[in-house]
């Protein structure tokens, strides 16, 4: 904002704070002195008696003290909901939210262009001087209520914040107007909400998030791809021009504490005895693919494997949107640009090009799906160790899209790649959870057919949700090319599997701890496991 734009937005607040402090002179002044909230000195925020007709299953915070959730059960249409309480609001507190709504806007712009205190502290202070200036007298319960949908407004989501807040939640999604919004329950899958919107506020929430992440939306251009502040993926559509409904959007959470390998080991994504297979593959510099069907894991999977990455070795990660986050000294993010009216758009093949002159160790692609694919590989036949995600359901559907349009590369340079891990959602009973499928290795090409010959190193029964285990030319390699005998590679894959376990049994699931024991383990393995091996005598009979 340039001075003379400034100045004369100081000198519109200061008249809006003149006129209102005009018409508090025929109010009586009043002094509201609120501490930080206390339940038990200010009571509660909210009172809420149930949904009739449903059954209660659960109840939770999810931005205590001033929202929660219940998940309620349907006994009559055997269905969920997820229901939202916030703090209610009576008739007088809901005309001076609105008021305040008006008055707080330029105010705040105006304190946030000065500097100064955090947000949540500025809105504090205006809120009490408003309210002072207006001669109200509110509760300390009351005054809370007010900064929560204030706070909300202004710095969070709207009626989706207590969504947004939900660490349960992987996707929130809206189809139109008056419709409930749907979204993605890591324990209950896609479940109704009691949260919607009418058309007004749809289209400027639409609008809004747009805005937010640096886009543009109209009616002439009403779908946009774009990247939330907080790192999260959205599509928007604006109207009825594609969407007959209404605007609509989806958003994929960024998760701001990523999935370890214990956490995948937690939820049966990978057995123990995969993921020491994995971590000695990337300690050894094996190249690997990702690839699965729609939320499948692959991109969580793929960030967390890659804690398993040597510290100091240099990593870089290209994307189209943040989703990969690494605990790691010598890593280097880079996200694609999309620039429609102005500047010059980045793309994934040209961020790849880029990287290939940063000299890195490691490289890890968001997802392969054009001519960046072809850069990928020859990584891969130049030394470089990469990661990336497809979407394919099956080995072959991997090659068959590697090998034709739009990706086109060559036969000759795919048996660069070692390993493939196929994802899956699925079904454990009711459950529905997410699995690796397969894991293959690619041997190079059979000189009879010509085609690409891989083999299957683990491979999951559905009938009993259990991974079988056979040879492994990949465990070959790595035992040949450090000259170990068989005993020592058998060593090398228990020390690594016991290690993991113990982090598994002490509930090691933090991300910056669990790379911390990594990289103890690649300063002095003997020590560790060692360590280990002492506090777990009962379990090292397992990895014999």
């Amino acid at each position: 904002m340039s001075s003379l734009e400034l100045d004369d937005l100081t000198v519109r607040v200061r008249e809006v704070r003149r006129t209102i402090r005009r018409t508090a002179e025929m109010l009586r002044g009043s002094t509201v002195s609120v501490g930080y909230y206390d339940p038990a000195a200010h009571g509660s925020l909210i009172s809420f008696a149930g949904a009739p007709g449903y059954r209660e299953v659960e109840r939770y915070w999810v931005n205590a003290p001033f929202a929660f959730v219940t998940i309620y059960h349907d006994p009559d249409a055997n269905e969920h909901l997820y229901y939202v309480v916030e703090p209610e609001l009576d008739e007088f507190e809901a005309d001076l939210l609105d008021r305040l709504f008006s008055d707080l806007r330029e105010s705040l712009i105006y304190r946030r262009e000065m500097g100064g205190n955090t947000a949540e502290d500025v809105l504090r202070d205006e809120l009490r001087e408003l309210l002072e200036v207006y001669g109200v007298d509110v509760d300390a319960a009351g005054y809370y209520r007010l900064f929560y949908y204030l706070f909300r407004a202004f710095r969070g989501f709207g009626k989706l914040d207590p969504l947004m807040h939900d660490p349960h939640i992987e996707d929130v999604s809206c189809d139109g107007y008056d419709l409930p919004i749907f979204v993605y329950h890591d324990e209950y899958n896609d479940i109704e909400t009691n949260v919607a919107y009418a058309e007004d506020e749809l289209d400027s929430l639409v609008v809004r998030l747009a805005q937010q992440s640096g886009q543009h939306v109209s009616v002439g251009e009403p779908v946009v791809e774009a990247t939330l502040p907080d790192g999260s993926r959205t599509e928007l559509a604006l109207g009825k021009e594609v969407t007959p409904r209404g605007s609509a959007f989806t958003i994929r959470k960024y998760a701001d504490e990523p999935f370890t390998p214990v956490d995948l080991v937690n939820y049966g994504t990978f057995s123990l005895d995969q993921m020491a297979y994995l971590w000695l593959a990337i300690e050894n510099n094996k190249s690997l693919i990702f690839a699965g069907g729609t939320a499948s894991g692959k991109t969580t999977s793929m960030n967390a494997i890659s804690m398993f990455i040597p510290p100091r070795s240099k990593v870089l990660t290209i994307e189209d949107t943040r989703e990969l986050t690494l605990y790691h000294d010598n890593w280097l993010s880079s996200v694609t640009r999309d620039r429609p009216d102005e500047g010059t758009d980045i793309t994934m093949y040209d961020l790849l090009r880029s990287a290939l002159r940063h000299r890195p160790e490691y490289i890890a692609v968001g997802e392969v799906r054009g001519r960046e694919a072809m850069t990928l590989f020859q990584a891969m036949n130049t030394g470089h160790t990469t990661y990336s995600t497809m979407h394919a359901d099956s080995v072959q559907t991997v090659i068959n899209r590697l090998e034709n349009e739009p990706i086109n590369v060559p036969r000759a340079m795919i048996q660069s790649l070692d390993i493939l891990s196929i994802q899956t959602l699925t079904y454990v009973g009711d459950e529905r959870v997410r699995r690796n499928r397969t894991v293959a290795e690619i041997n190079g090409i059979d000189q009879r057919t010509g085609d690409l010959d891989y083999t299957t190193a683990f491979e999951r029964d559905a009938a009993t949700d259990a991974v079988r285990r056979r040879d492994s030319d990949v465990l070959s390699d790595i035992q040949e090319n450090h000259g170990w005998s068989r005993s020592r590679l058998l060593s090398e894959l228990r020390d690594r599997k016991l290690v993991l376990q113990y982090l598994r049994e002490n509930g090691v699931t933090d991300y910056r701890r669990f790379t911390a024991m990594i990289n103890e383990y690649y300063a002095d393995p003997d020590r560790v496991v060692e360590t280990v091996e002492r506090t777990t005598d009962a379990e090292v009979s397992e990895f014999d």
